[in-house]
């Protein structure tokens, strides 16, 4: 499928709506993303691809008119543009369709065919249940893959017939599963079952709770940096950082929120973010959005340090540090230009870790991350 062909799921931009009369001044990302307006944009040299969704009734019946994308870009083309090497397009919003599984087929469609050109792609998003699409977009290419979700919920309760609620169900055990590898970054623990907790860690997927991770938010970096797919609910943000979370009051501040995401711009694996949960009648002076179009401006921040790093492949790049334990011998090498550690697992191959990593591992000790990494395999 083509670009040309996914247009008839897409409706264009409009433009003079985003802007003020005056339009945006040349130091504005509004002056320096192609968008779909008459026409398609060529996204050939594109590091990052937006578009938009604004379905919203898997949060249930009553949620089925939302302006969450075009009040988010409106943000996002108001900020300054500093990366003048990073190229971006907006192609539009995705259509909604009779019923919500068309809606989910029409953006795995368009997300596919972006995924398989090559493209980073940004989906600002309606509910949360739209991760089942993004995800379906790795499916229908039979691409195997590490997927982590930023959530207060782990959105795998049953009892709910909401697609919100339940998404990861269907994501997780779903047959035939092109999920390798599964991190839920975020969860607030009165939220959850604790026998939720025991069943994903019996599948080998990890979870990091809100409050071990503002700890040292650095050591999600590399979870992040191995995955190929990012989906954020805005429901991880505090209410006072992001007043349309009517979750929780608890989660991450707003800086928090925009480091993940810069982690996300850095990755050289991930190749979609969404953002979803955002409904903009429950904003507050557009606090939610502007943080949204921070939050963007941070994965656009992350790509451009990110484009030019180097593959663990690219010796002469990196410092290496052989470790000999008593029980196994690894390497550890470091980038010599952005500081990013990587080790070396089981089956010779590299995975992303930290320098605590490696400071375990120099004390004698395994690093958890390298003992996951071979629980997985077995």
């Amino acid at each position: 499928m083509s670009l040309d062909n996914i247009s008839c799921f897409l409706d264009p931009v409009n433009l003079a709506m985003l802007s003020d009369d005056e339009g945006f001044f040349d130091t504005q990302l509004g002056k320096h993303i192609s968008v779909y307006e008459a026409y398609m944009p060529d996204i050939t040299e594109s590091d990052l691809v937006i578009v938009g969704c604004s379905e919203t009734r898997g949060n249930g019946p009553g949620y089925n008119q939302d302006t969450t994308p075009d009040d988010v870009r409106k943000e996002i083309y108001r900020l300054f543009y500093w990366h003048n090497t990073i190229n971006i397009a907006d192609i539009g919003n995705v259509k909604k369709g009779a019923n919500i599984e068309d809606t989910y087929a029409a953006l795995k469609s368009v997300v596919s065919e972006l995924v398989e050109q090559g493209k980073k792609v940004l989906i600002i998003g309606g509910s949360h249940d739209l991760t089942l699409a993004q995800y379906g977009a790795y499916a229908s290419l039979q691409k195997i893959i590490e997927a982590t979700c930023v959530d207060a919920k782990i959105d795998l309760n049953m009892d709910t017939g909401l697609p919100s609620d339940n998404f990861l169900m269907d994501m997780l055990t779903g047959e035939p599963n092109y999920i390798k590898h599964y991190n839920h970054i975020g969860f607030q623990s009165y939220f959850v079952h604790p026998h939720m907790l025991e069943t994903i860690d019996k599948l080998r997927f990890d979870c990091y709770r809100v409050g071990k991770v503002k700890e040292s938010i650095e050591e999600m970096e590399p979870a992040i940096r191995n995955s190929h797919m990012l989906s954020f609910d805005i429901s991880a943000i505090q209410n006072a950082h992001a007043p349309a979370n009517r979750i929780s009051p608890n989660g991450f501040t707003g800086e928090e929120a925009c480091t993940l995401m810069k982690y996300a711009g850095m990755s050289p694996n991930i190749s979609s973010v969404g953002v979803y949960g955002f409904l903009s009648s429950q904003d507050v002076h557009s606090l939610t959005a502007k943080q949204i179009s921070h939050m963007v401006w941070y994965l656009i921040d992350g790509i451009f340090k990110g484009k030019n790093e180097a593959m663990p492949t690219e010796s002469e790049s990196f410092n290496v540090y052989s470790v000999i334990g008593d029980e196994y011998e690894t390497k550890f090498l470091q980038n010599k230009q952005t500081g990013r550690w990587w080790m070396q697992t089981y089956d010779g191959k590299y995975t992303a870790c930290t320098y605590a990593d490696y400071l375990i591992a120099s004390k004698n000790e395994i690093p958890e991350r390298w003992l996951r990494a071979l629980e997985r395999s077995i």
